[in-house]
Formats: C-alpha cells, sequence, structure tokens
C-alpha cells in the first residue's frame, strides 16, 4: 500500500519551563505527520522525542522525516531503525488510525485537505483553565483516571488546590530536583494538606543517591503503614539513574513502598532487559518513546507487567494513540499519567490548527 506523507514540525512552549532532575525544559518541539491513502482516507501520527530519556533528538527525526519520499509504504514504516523510537511510534500510529478508522476526534476538511481542529468539541472551551486544559482529551482518556503532575518545589504546595476539583485525585510530585532536606520538609507539608484518600507518587527522575532513596522509602512506608493518615504513596519512580539497576532491584526488595522504572525502561529495548533480568514492580511506558507500538503490544501480552502509561508531553494526536495501547495492555487500575496539559502556554488547538495551514509539507 502507498501513502502520501506529510509532516510539520511544531514548538509549544511550557507556561512555567518544567524543573526536573535533568535540567529545565522551556519548550515541547516535536512533528505531526499525516499519512493519506489513494481512496483519501487519513491517518495522524506524533514523534514527540525526550532525547536525555534515550530517545531520537527532535533534530534526527525532523531529519528522518526530510529524507523521506513523498509517498512512503509499508515497509518504509516496519524497517525504520530502533535508533528512532519515536519515530516508530509516530508512524505506527498514524498507519494504525488509517487502516482501522481508529478515531482520533479530529475533524478533516476533506475538500481542502487541512484539518479543522475547531470543530472538534473536545477542543471547545469549558469553564475554568484547568477544565478546559485537562478535560479537553478526547475519548479514550476520558475513561482513565489522570495522575496529575505538580512542580517541583514548594509550588505544589498551592497547585495541587487548582485540580483537586475537577476530580483529580492522583499526584506525581518531582523530587530531587532540591536538597532531600529542603524537599522533605516541604513533603511533610503537603502531606498534611492533601485531602483524604489522595494518592500520591514520587518521581525522581534517577536523581537520587542510594542514602537518599533509602530517607525516601522509609518516609513513605512510614506514611503507608500509618493507619491514621488517609494517604497512600503509590510510588517512587526511578530513584536511582538507569546504570544502577542492581541497587533499584535492593531497594524494591527492602521496603514495601513500591517502585516504579522510568527511564530505566524508556525504550523497548531496556524494557524487555530489566525484565530478563528480574524486574517485577512497576514499569512506566512512555509510549511515545518507547518504540514499535506492535512490538510493545506483543510484549506486554506475553508477560502481563505491571504497567503504568505515562506521557511524554504530547499533543492530543499523541496522546489518543498512547491511551488506546493503555485501554488494551493496563493489567492494573492506575491512574495514567497524562495530567500535564495546564503546563502548556498555548492552547492545543490553536498550536494544532496553525500547523496545517501551509499548503504543503516541510521539506
Amino acid at each position: 500500500m502507498f501513502y502520501k506523507f506529510e509532516f510539520r514540525p511544531y514548538c509549544r512552549k511550557f507556561a512555567t519551563p518544567l524543573n526536573t532532575f535533568h535540567g529545565i525544559w522551556e519548550n515541547r518541539n516535536g512533528v505531526i505527520l499525516r499519512l493519506t491513502d489513494k481512496t483519501g482516507k487519513v491517518g495522524w501520527g506524533e514523534i514527540a522525542p525526550i532525547s536525555w530519556f534515550g530517545s531520537e533528538t527532535v533534530e534526527q527525526a525532523v531529519s528522518f522525516c526530510r529524507k523521506l519520499p513523498l509517498v512512503i509504504t509499508d515497509k518504509t514504516i516496519f524497517s525504520i531503525s530502533d535508533e528512532l523510537p519515536a519515530c516508530q511510534f509516530g508512524f505506527e500510529s498514524a498507519l494504525k488510525m488509517l487502516r482501522t478508522n481508529f478515531d482520533l476526534n479530529i475533524s478533516i476538511n476533506q475538500e481542502t485537505v487541512k484539518p479543522d481542529f475547531l470543530k472538534n468539541k473536545r477542543f471547545k472551551k469549558s469553564g475554568s483553565r484547568y477544565r478546559n486544559r485537562e478535560d479537553n482529551i478526547a475519548s479514550k482518556s476520558s475513561s482513565f483516571n489522570k495522575s496529575v503532575l505538580l512542580p517541583a518545589g514548594k509550588a505544589a504546595l498551592h497547585q495541587w488546590r487548582n485540580v483537586w476539583d475537577i476530580g483529580s485525585h492522583t499526584f506525581k510530585w518531582k523530587i530531587g530536583v532540591y536538597p532531600v532536606s529542603e524537599e522533605t520538609f516541604i513533603f511533610d507539608l503537603l502531606a498534611g494538606e492533601l485531602p483524604a484518600f489522595t494518592k500520591l507518587r514520587l518521581d525522581a527522575n534517577g536523581g537520587l543517591s542510594y542514602h537518599e532513596a533509602e530517607i525516601w522509602l522509609q518516609k513513605c512506608d512510614n506514611i503507608n503503614k500509618n493507619d491514621d493518615i488517609d494517604l497512600t504513596i503509590e510510588f517512587i519512580e526511578q530513584p536511582l539513574s538507569v546504570n544502577r539497576f542492581s541497587e533499584i532491584l535492593e531497594l524494591s526488595r527492602s521496603y514495601t513502598t513500591k517502585i516504579a522504572l522510568d527511564e530505566s525502561v524508556a525504550t523497548l529495548q531496556q524494557l524487555q532487559s530489566c525484565y530478563e533480568q528480574g524486574w517485577r514492580g512497576i514499569f512506566v511506558i512512555k509510549a511515545g518513546i518507547i518504540g514499535s507500538p506492535s512490538r510493545l503490544r506483543q510484549f506486554c501480552l506475553t508477560h502481563k507487567i505491571d504497567s503504568v502509561f505515562s506521557s511524554v508531553f504530547e499533543t492530543s494526536i499523541g496522546r489518543e494513540a498512547a491511551l488506546s495501547l493503555a485501554t488494551e495492555l493496563s493489567q492494573q487500575e492506575r491512574a495514567v499519567g497524562f495530567g500535564v496539559n495546564h503546563y502548556f502556554a498555548e492552547d492545543e488547538q490553536i498550536c494544532l490548527d496553525n500547523l496545517w495551514k501551509e499548503t504543503s509539507s516541510i521539506s
């Protein structure tokens, strides 16, 4: 089968720079791609790399797209190198949408071959800024509970209130950014403020020392064992760096608080490796950068892992493709990590619509 191929690079600015152990992130760059078959059916995909997690760079993704011909085939898509995992995800997702009529709820004006994102009801403004940005996600995501990302440091003490009232009761808080003494002090305040039955995830992005990880795990164990505290620390995410897998495994066996791997399982090859080395804890799957969705599906259906699907700060195009996988492959009823849209300054609808006002692809 032959497909007309078009693409557009994009840049979305964060309203407030995202501060993690990896550094400060100010802009989300990526690529939206479109495949059209001979009947006029369209499939949309998104390439949203995070190079410091182990994927290709945005520049490599754009370069790959520029080198492709205007017409590509199934063989083109399924021969994309494992060194371009975000590209694998984007192209396979577009192909799946085209082949299966998977509904992203993206309106396309077939006469002009230009999408009209603004016609879609999920992009309509409805109420508060947070309701508009967190809830205006397509049909797949509406069936999931979402974990909302809180900013690092003391800003978390205020921001959780903005999303609690719209039904988000699972939060993820970045740690490993400031000194552990400062963060544990803020943590105690946060734990005291969060309403009953909140679930909290701590994400270190590999930024803790072994001793600091022990401090955090012991604090979390103490809270989870205290019947007088109606707060659950669901897990600590990636406490140590990727090259310290054996120590993470050791920590997981020494404390009752669960540990989730994230950076350690960023690509499908890493996921398979950690499983083969004995990891049976939680796997955070960033579908947008992990690689081939078809091979991810095969792995998850074979091994029935405990997975949490998580965002790479993609648009609704990549998000819906990722959540389609989560619907199919999640074994536990855990909140998905897609509560991140409030981080962006520009409305997604404007960004997506503006991309396709040009009459030809970037080349």
